[in-house]
């Protein structure tokens, strides 16, 4: 029996006798994938069910996040019933509209929509506790960066590095690395950008926005989720407006109490650091997607992801060899300058 029938099945024993119908709702990197069912009743609201075929995937930790989000205060589908050996959830619907997707069609929305999100992240933030999500550790970063290697260079490129480019990278990985685990720790969602939060109806009656796939969900660099809002793959803004958004965010962390740098400036450059190593991440990822999951058209989003990286590394001289590299691995030619 393939997995739709089988998820069929499993929903009829949860609605006997309550005729539904199933249609595509999203699907995301992984191999999970999301159906909404709706009834016939018209009294009865809409439901997602996640297909998460347990040979690829745990459901585990979502179910635990999803507890330590909610109970935060954060807007997070309830789960209603789950089937953990087949790698079924049932979960209330927060929506079929996306951030993204809103605003693509009303960018007037951003500042109302990013307050919201920037809000929602706080509250999750200050319920933060050591010990009850996974450690974004140093080992974890630097898998993450490895991709970049691995994926967008060796696979994606197709380019051998030479020993000196090899040892140029390293160079600044760790120099990443050293900002990014001395920042001080929170809970990090990890995805949190306009395609996982949910523009929610103001007449629903629950807050804005509705977070999703949450479930890689880690203590680490307070900064990480800000750079994955503000420096989203798929939408961009200008770098004022950033700048404008992440000083309003620091305001509102420092009077929340949580563990920020005193100085804004400092704060600023641990938060492009820190977008630094999801960016490289990020291309390695998109890298992956396409060439080991046939995921082609993550390549389309690669070029805002590089832009973000290279205006960072060209404002930092500690960041300046990874600006070299990619000069040299896109065949960006050297201005030479001349005095006179």
């Amino acid at each position: 029996m393939d997995r739709i029938a089988l998820l069929k099945t499993w929903l009829e024993t949860q609605f006997p006798n309550q005729p539904f119908s199933l249609a595509p709702a999203s699907a995301d990197a992984s191999f999970r994938r999301y159906f909404r069912a709706s009834f016939a009743d018209p009294s009865r609201h809409s439901l997602i069910v996640m297909d998460a075929p347990p040979a690829h995937e745990d459901c585990k930790p979502f179910l635990h996040v999803a507890q330590v989000f909610g109970e935060a205060g954060a807007h997070v589908p309830q789960v209603l019933a789950h089937d953990l050996a087949q790698g079924f959830l049932l979960l209330t619907d927060l929506g079929s509209t996306t951030y993204l997707q809103a605003l693509q069609e009303n960018p007037d929305q951003a500042d109302s929509l990013y307050r919201d999100a920037v809000a929602a992240l706080v509250q999750i933030q200050c319920a933060s506790q050591t010990a009850v999500l996974p450690d974004y550790d140093e080992a974890l970063l630097r898998r993450e960066l490895d991709l970049f290697p691995d994926w967008y260079i060796a696979r994606h490129l197709n380019i051998p590095l030479s020993p000196a480019q090899t040892a140029s990278l390293q160079q600044v990985f760790a120099t990443l690395l050293q900002n990014n685990l001395a920042q001080p720790q929170v809970y990090v969602h990890r995805d949190y950008h306009s395609r996982n939060l949910m523009r929610i109806a103001a007449n629903a009656g629950n807050p804005n926005p509705g977070i999703l796939d949450f479930q890689d969900a880690v203590f680490g660099p307070v900064t990480y989720d800000l750079v994955s809002l503000f420096k989203d793959a798929y939408i961009a803004w200008d770098e004022e407006r950033v700048l404008d958004w992440s000083i309003r965010y620091w305001e509102k962390a420092k009077r929340a109490g949580l563990p920020i740098q005193t100085d804004f400036a400092d704060f600023y450059r641990d938060f492009e650091w820190m977008g630094a190593q999801r960016h490289i991440k990020v291309l390695g990822i998109f890298a992956r997607l396409c060439h080991r999951d046939g995921k082609a058209g993550y390549v389309q989003d690669m070029p805002q992801v590089m832009d973000y990286l290279r205006k960072t590394c060209k404002r930092y001289q500690a960041l300046h060899p990874m600006l070299i590299l990619l000069d040299e691995l896109h065949g960006v030619e050297k201005k030479v300058g001349h005095t006179f």
